[in-house]
């Protein structure tokens, strides 16, 4: 049993019981239901679990309070048993928990308003394609504001200059971009050659560029130029050309003719001539005859057996010429032929995804949205709510005077605080609890890294942001449960979840499986219960080529030992016959059934669907008989599993007494009837 699929049995998540039920459940609440060992359980432990797995989930079965009550039962007792073992103290559990723990915590520490606005900006984003080209302007993310300054006003200036009339943005990439990517490379050993795009990046849409890129290029109107964008990597002066419905997954075709991006002006001129040729003859014949042409003429080899097909692609994975085309064209249309840096293409559209409703896209936007930067929107708005909510008040004056004490070996991560720094004074409180410059400084010598383009009171208050940030966080999140008492609840089961099933693994599975002297034991004393119906033992031949049923039907009329079947036919380099052998019960195998099942017999059945041939010898009957150990261990061990579990439970029983109040019960019935 997996054990993810073991704690969701155990994992009962809050919820609300309807109106119907609060008035007469409340009375019961804090009334004692029953006691296991020295524990008491309320009614409301037991109504709560069996209101959310039995009646509120979607089960097959429902089943009575009674019934449940069983389960619910075996179950605490197998927890406190568990407790009582201790099992939650191992290191190897904590660490488990912890995991489970961090992510049940997930939903408590995030802000549904940021997340349901990020999902509608990026499913409103997936409906368009936009094509943009850029002009970069290098600045490190930790630059210092001088340069950051001078980085952004070169970025205006040369927006001025696209702005001008007349400008080429192409020149102006070729010109001014930090981007390599637009003036393009020569060939060397560890790449070819590039013409350069001249800033063009091609086609794309949500999450295909770096957050704050893609939101100014989904903020800047078709035809028009942005103002400096700041990423991690400098600033971007931003021209979309063109913003199109989206097309999704894209499939499609083409015919290839390869031709290198500065090849002489004469071979571009010959080759244009044959694409055109190409795609006349196929308009002659409405493009029937696609595939021998896709045969005939594509330099693609790796597609030419699948008629030109490409593995399916989205608008930011193929040169945007590529696209062009594609947008323009209706299913199952050939476009004209295109030029590309890598030749030209005759394509054919065979099909495109589109978007689907904000419902049916819904889950994987929120799976990308938690893994992208813009994820850090819904954090900033959580800690400052964090930071509220805890009183988290921070003493500038005490800040100020720590960063001006920090020399340049915090840069080269070789700090230490100097002897004039006041290792007492509060840097901040959180619901008055100081947080002193000695947390800070243990907080720097374990985090920081070498430095560059950086002053040391820039990257020291850096990690200060980060060290505060964490440190109300995880405030935060270790007073999740008192905050939360379904999230209180939720972690409990999980942790009674991974210890059963530790247990479990301890007391039945693995002891069953680990304990040979028992389980044979079991088999013996169970044998009547394992046994083989009648078998026949067949030699089965299959022949898949009819040049070779002669050949095999003779070495059978000869009267070979059929053990020495298969070594003969490979003797005599018979191909296509295949032999297999075994004992079969009815059901087993569709040949043998039938075959009648008398010694010797032999039935020769041939296919009706293709040129194979099988044929079946009897060779033995056997009568039904016990099954071994060995031949019947899996079912054997999960019996014995069965076994070892019910005699454990009794044994819980007697260690666990339990007493039911049947007053109580009674109400709890009437509640449920």
């Amino acid at each position: 049993m997996k054990k993810r699929n073991f704690l969701k049995l155990f994992a009962l998540a809050s919820f609300v019981v309807p109106a119907l039920f609060a008035t007469a459940q409340s009375k019961l609440d804090k009334q004692v239901l029953m006691t296991i060992g020295d524990q008491d359980i309320t009614a409301k432990e037991f109504c709560d679990v069996y209101y959310k797995n039995n009646l509120k989930s979607d089960v097959i079965e429902k089943k009575s309070v009674d019934d449940y009550l069983e389960l619910f039962t075996t179950f605490r007792m197998k927890v406190m048993e568990a407790e009582r073992l201790q099992l939650d103290t191992s290191a190897k559990f904590q660490k488990e928990l912890a995991g489970y723990r961090k992510q049940l915590a997930k939903p408590f520490m995030s802000s549904d308003d940021i997340t349901d606005e990020l999902m509608q900006e990026a499913y409103q984003r997936k409906l368009k394609d936009i094509r943009a080209s850029h002009i970069l302007v290098r600045c490190d993310k930790n630059a210092l504001p001088s340069d950051t300054l001078r980085a952004y006003n070169k970025a205006m200036d040369i927006r001025k200059k696209a702005l001008a009339k007349g400008a080429d943005f192409g020149k102006l990439a070729d010109q001014y971009s930090d981007d390599p990517s637009a003036k393009g490379w020569e060939a060397s050993d560890q790449r070819p050659a590039s013409p350069g795009n001249h800033g063009d990046l091609g086609y794309f849409t949500v999450f295909d560029m770096v957050y704050p890129f893609e939101t100014g290029a989904y903020n800047t109107k078709e035809g028009e130029i942005s103002m400096p964008i700041r990423s991690d990597f400098g600033y971007h002066i931003i021209k979309v050309q063109s913003v199109t419905d989206a097309m999704g997954t894209i499939q499609a075709a083409h015919i290839f003719l390869q031709l290198p991006f500065n090849a002489p002006k004469e071979d571009v001129e010959a080759m244009k001539q044959k694409a055109d040729n190409i795609y006349k003859q196929l308009m002659e014949q409405d493009g029937k005859n696609w595939n021998e042409m896709v045969a005939q003429y594509s330099d693609d080899k790796g597609t030419v057996s699948r008629q030109g097909a490409l593995s399916n692609f989205t608008v930011s994975r193929i040169v945007p010429e590529f696209i062009e085309v594609c947008k323009s064209l209706d299913i199952n249309e050939i476009g004209k032929p295109v030029r590309t840096n890598y030749g030209y293409h005759i394509i054919k559209l065979l099909g495109k995804s589109g978007v689907g409703s904000f419902e049916k896209e819904s889950k994987g936007l929120s799976e990308r949205i938690e893994k992208d930067m813009r994820s850090k929107k819904s954090e900033e708005v959580v800690l400052k709510q964090v930071k509220s909510e805890y009183k988290f008040k921070q003493n500038d004056k005490n800040l100020e005077t720590f960063l001006a004490t920090v020399d340049s070996t915090i840069l080269r991560a070789a700090y230490e605080p100097a002897a004039s720094v006041d290792m007492n004074a509060t840097l901040f409180t959180i619901e008055g609890k100081p947080t002193k410059v000695s947390d800070f400084v243990g907080y720097i010598k374990e985090n920081m890294k070498a430095q560059k383009y950086v002053t040391p009171a820039t990257y020291a208050y850096q990690l200060y942001e980060t060290f505060s940030n964490t440190t109300i966080m995880d405030y935060a999140d270790a007073h999740l449960e008192e905050k939360y008492p379904e999230f209180k609840e939720l972690v409990q089961e999980y942790k009674d979840g991974i210890m059963l099933f530790d247990l479990m693994d301890r007391e039945v599975w693995d002891k069953a499986v680990k304990d040979t002297t028992g389980l044979k034991e079991f088999h013996e004393r169970n044998a009547s219960k394992y046994m083989w119906g009648n078998r026949a033992y067949a030699t089965i031949i299959t022949v898949t080529r009819e040049e070779s049923l002669p050949k095999v039907k003779a070495l059978l009329d000869s009267g070979i030992e059929l053990d020495s079947l298969r070594s003969a036919i490979q003797h005599d380099s018979i191909k296509y016959a295949f032999v297999r052998r075994g004992y079969y019960q009815k059901g087993d195998n569709q040949f043998v059934d039938q075959t009648e099942w008398k010694v010797g017999v032999r039935n020769e059945i041939a296919s009706t669907v293709d040129q194979s041939t099988t044929i079946v010898c009897i060779r033995e009957l056997r009568n039904p008989e016990p099954k071994t150990l060995k031949e019947a261990r899996g079912l054997v061990t999960s019996d014995y599993q069965v076994e070892l579990e019910k005699n454990w439970v009794q044994s819980l029983k007697e260690r666990y007494p339990v007493k039911i109040n049947e007053k109580v019960l009674d109400k709890v019935r009437k509640l449920y009837k």
